[in-house]
């Protein structure tokens, strides 16, 4: 089932894992397209959720699709301090997430180059902003829903900031909120609120404005609060996922439990 509301078109589907697979087969989808075209493929990617990346490994190596072609920006990552990177081999370092569920299952006559695999770093905000602009840009830009209506970790401002302001933000080290981190926290630590990182570091609201297309995952049953804010209220810095609206081409896909009530 496909509702469109307003600009953001919502599609539904049977059960949680079925969300998992139309992203993965989103995900490859445009690989295979711009393969066919000779053309690279960019995309912003999020850990968060990930359960979509083994379904993508296994039809990238059973269908033998070459990745050589393809960059992933991965839009976030925790740090420790504004300007420490948690280690990479933590279990909660987006990076080590991103290789167990994802680059570690791909062949290696399909799998891009290390350098392919960009994720933003502290000191170097421009220079992953500068390489995504030279690429043109992403071609979609998938995420998910934070519960304060953040994307990535694009915190709602604690004072107020101008729509016109707010979607010009680039890539940037910010303090994570108190609401982030306790859902966090409930979803990765087992409630373990004091062990979850204070900062982060994150791709800005203005490249996932400029992506080609925007597809959004809801994929947890709190979700279903905050899309109803994001789907009707009026694009707002308090709620960051409202300036989705201000793209052309953004799909949300969620399942019939989490719909209930959307539309």
């Amino acid at each position: 089932m496909i509702k469109t509301i307003g600009k953001i078109e919502l599609k539904v589907v049977e059960k949680e894992w079925d969300v998992y697979f139309d992203m993965a087969l989103a995900m490859l989808k445009e690989i295979m397209e711009n393969n066919a075209k000779g053309k690279p493929t960019v995309m912003i990617v999020p850990v968060g959720p990930t359960e979509q990346y083994p379904i993508l490994a296994r039809l990238v190596n059973q269908l033998n699709i070459s990745l050589k072609n393809v960059w992933f920006f991965n839009m976030d990552e925790y740090m420790i301090s504004p300007g420490e990177e948690l280690d990479r081999s933590n279990r909660m370092s987006f990076h080590c997430r991103m290789n167990s569920e994802f680059y570690s299952r791909i062949d290696e006559n399909l799998i891009m180059p290390e350098s392919q695999r960009l994720f933003p770093e502290p000191g170097k905000e421009k220079e992953y902003d500068k390489k995504l602009a030279s690429l043109g840009g992403a071609d979609i830009c998938f995420g998910g829903l934070g519960i304060n209506g953040h994307i990535a970790f694009n915190e709602p401002p604690e004072e107020f900031v101008p729509v016109s302001e707010f979607k010009e933000y680039g890539t940037r080290v910010l303090p994570i909120s108190r609401e982030t981190k306790t859902i966090n926290a409930y979803g990765y630590q087992r409630g373990d609120l004091r062990g979850m990182p204070e900062y982060c570091i994150t791709i800005g609201m203005k490249q996932i404005l400029e992506s080609k297309k925007v597809y959004i995952a809801l994929n947890r049953e709190w979700q279903n609060g905050i899309a109803k804010h994001v789907l009707y209220d009026e694009p707002q810095s308090a709620i960051p996922a409202t300036l989705l609206k201000l793209s052309e081409n953004v799909r949300f896909c969620t399942c019939k439990s989490i719909a209930e009530g959307l539309f």
